[in-house]
């Protein structure tokens, strides 16, 4: 019996950081994804094998079902080790997967390159989930941490407003389908930035009082999501970049590396890496890729 289950990918385009902190986050679902193929095995083992956007193998192993109940202590982090304590806590949740089997053969298969950051960890978490008929929030807060919006990413296909509300996941499917669409695009910054870490300097470096903040973030986002021309959603991207950089007390990322470009560059999710959201009148691709920058994706080719 073969089973195949699905998830989105994410971009947050509002809310970074914030959203840990109840801030509303409005976030998109890509075109991009995960699936997870599940078939019977034997051994009490798991068969496994990742396949990266271009059908190469990035990971293949085999996990035994003893791993997966005892969740070993490991001396180094690997893929094998993340995984486990995954599906350890998966376990944790539902023993049955495991109760009642004999073994599995899975595949996993991105559609997108697995360094994009558009949510490699967040859709095999969900796939997870599903397989395994546990509630994937509680999964990725046992596992990973993270606010969650990236797991509601990875359920809904349509834009979204998330946010925590006493630590409880409030996800609330918008419609985003303005005129200027065609004036926005995604550059990758030709880096991948490690979500654990931006977290972990987010706290470090947060002021103490958000309540202001975070009622600002959320005049924003809604300016955002309600915006009817493409200079209200730019004039409402750029105050946000202004608002966050004070707070972490860094520079925006067009500070840093597009003091010269015409147009608005907006972090995406964890600042100093992935992708950014630029908003231009004109197709900005020659100006990138000068300086390097030569995965650039139009709001339609990116956008579910």
């Amino acid at each position: 019996m073969k089973t195949t289950f699905y998830s989105n990918g994410k971009l947050l385009i509002t809310g970074e950081y914030l959203v840990l902190d109840g801030a509303k986050a409005f976030a998109l679902p890509t075109k991009f994804e995960q699936n997870l193929v599940v078939e019977d095995g034997t051994n009490k083992e798991i068969k496994w094998k990742s396949y990266d956007f271009d059908h190469q193998i990035w990971f293949e192993d085999c996990i035994s079902f003893s791993d997966i109940i005892n969740n070993p202590i490991a001396q180094i982090e690997t893929v094998k080790t993340t995984l486990i304590t995954i599906l350890h806590e998966a376990y944790l949740l539902n023993p049955d997967f495991i109760n009642q089997a004999q073994g599995y053969h899975i595949t996993t298969q991105l559609t997108f390159p697995k360094n994009w950051g558009l949510g490699t960890s967040s859709t095999l978490l969900n796939n997870i989930a599903q397989w395994t008929k546990i509630d994937a929030f509680t999964l990725l807060k046992n596992s990973f941490g993270g606010s969650g919006y990236d797991i509601a990413c990875a359920q809904h296909n349509t834009p979204i407003i998330y946010r925590l509300e006493q630590n409880v996941p409030v996800v609330e499917p918008v419609t985003f389908n303005p005129d200027f669409t065609q004036n926005l695009f995604f550059v990758y910054l030709n880096k991948k930035q490690s979500s654990k870490t931006a977290i972990n300097a987010y706290y470090n470096n947060k002021n103490q009082n958000l309540a202001n903040s975070i009622t600002e973030n959320n005049k924003i986002t809604q300016a955002a999501l309600k915006a009817k021309t493409l200079t209200e959603f730019a004039y409402a991207l750029e105050k946000h970049e202004t608002h966050l950089s004070n707070i972490l007390e860094l520079e925006t990322i067009k500070e840093i590396a597009f003091p010269d470009f015409n147009g608005v560059v907006k972090s995406l999710g964890a600042w100093g890496g992935d992708f950014v959201l630029v908003i231009s009148k004109e197709n900005p691709k020659e100006y990138f890729a000068s300086k390097g920058y030569e995965t650039i994706l139009t709001y339609a080719e990116m956008i579910l």
